[in-house]
């Protein structure tokens, strides 16, 4: 980010951690920021449960569920892409299911 608290237009790429044993996710900033992605913080007016994903969860409709994140911990805006959990894991770097982007061998 800039010293504005706007993103650097070199952030090609976000890095999502989780809470849940060192779990993160990779995806191009361009997924993550799309109309339609959300990081949802409340349900309803209340805080999301813990069960539902609090304290705050990621959802990114575009591409493969496993780029959607439950506890979300921190965000990363990066200029080159680091292979997340799943993707080191062999699932593939973005994962978009209408081009049946589901492992990467």
């Amino acid at each position: 980010m800039d010293r504005t608290g706007g993103i650097l237009p070199n952030a090609k790429f976000v890095a999502v951690y989780g809470y849940d044993f060192g779990w993160t996710t990779n995806l191009p900033t361009e997924h993550f920021l799309a109309p339609d992605a959300l990081v949802a913080l409340t349900h309803d007016g209340e805080p999301l449960s813990t069960e539902h994903g609090g304290p705050a969860r990621l959802i990114v409709p575009q591409l493969y569920a496993w780029k959607s994140a439950k506890w979300v911990a921190g965000v990363e805006f990066r200029e080159t892409d680091q292979a997340g959990f799943w993707e080191q894991n062999g699932y593939h770097m973005r994962g978009n299911p209408w081009q049946e982007e589901r492992f990467s061998f």
